[in-house]
C-alpha cells in the first residue's frame, strides 16, 4: 500500500482521534518491536509514573521513540522515528520523521495505534516533519517544531549511571535516570518551559 504524505496525515489523524485501526487487514498479523526512548517530563526526579505509581500533580513530557527492529506482518520497522509530546493521560501530539520512506511511513501508520495505543488514542495533532536526534555520553538533545528537550544523566555513585531494573513496563528495560537541562513545549494551545525535573533513557521490547 502507498499513501501520499498529506494523505497519510489525514488518515492517521483521523484514526488517533478515534480509536479504530485502519487496515483491518493486518488488524490480526502478528507484529514486534524494539525501540530506544528518551524522555523528559515535569515530575520531579524520580518520575512515579515509571514505577507504576500515578501522580496529583501535572505530567507534561516529550518522548523520543526510535525503533531499532520489528515487523508488522511483512512490513519492516527498523529507523522509524518520533517524538511524542503529551499532558500524561489526557492528550498527545506526534512528531513522525520526514526522512522516512513510503514503506516506513505505511508501517508507522499501522504500527501507531498497537504498540502505542495510549499515544495514538489522545492523539490532537499527527506532523510528518523535521525532527532533530542529537545523541552523546554527557548530553541528549532532540526536538521538533513544537518541543525540545535537552537531558543529561544524573550522576549516581563514584559519577557512574544510576541504572534501575524491574520496572512494571515493558517500555523500561535498562532504564537510565537523567535529568532535564530544557524541556520546552510551545503550540497553539500549550505552553510549558521545565529545567532540573525527570529524564529517563530506556529499551522498549513488545509483541503481539
Amino acid at each position: 500500500m502507498s499513501l501520499k504524505r498529506r494523505e497519510f496525515t489525514k488518515l492517521v489523524t483521523a484514526v488517533s482521534l478515534s480509536g479504530i485501526p485502519f487496515m483491518d487487514s493486518f488488524a490480526s498479523d502478528s507484529w514486534s518491536l524494539e525501540a530506544n526512548i528518551a524522555e523528559c517530563c515535569s515530575c520531579e526526579i524520580p518520575c512515579p509514573c515509571n514505577f507504576g505509581r500515578s501522580t496529583n500533580l501535572q505530567c507534561d513530557g516529550s518522548r523520543l521513540i526510535e525503533i531499532t527492529k520489528g515487523h508488522i506482518g511483512p512490513l519492516e520497522l527498523s529507523n522509524i522515528k518520533f517524538i511524542v509530546t503529551f499532558e500524561m493521560g489526557k492528550w498527545s501530539r506526534i512528531y513522525a520523521d520526514e526522512s522516512m520512506n513510503q514503506d516506513q511511513i505505511d508501517g508507522f501508520h499501522l504500527i501507531l495505534p498497537m504498540a502505542f495505543k495510549g499515544f495514538a488514542s489522545q492523539a490532537r495533532s499527527l506532523e510528518i516533519c523535521s525532527i532533530k536526534i542529537e545523541h552523546n555520553r554527557n548530553l541528549i538533545k532532540f526536538s521538533s517544531p513544537d518541543s525540545e528537550v535537552e537531558m543529561k544523566p544524573l550522576k549516581g555513585m563514584d559519577g557512574g549511571l544510576i541504572k534501575v531494573d524491574g520496572l512494571p513496563y515493558k517500555a523500561f528495560y535498562n532504564y537510565v535516570q537523567y535529568e532535564s537541562i530544557k524541556h520546552i513545549h510551545d503550540s497553539e494551545d500549550v505552553k510549558w518551559s521545565h529545567s532540573g525535573t525527570n529524564g529517563f533513557t530506556s529499551r522498549m521490547i513488545v509483541a503481539s
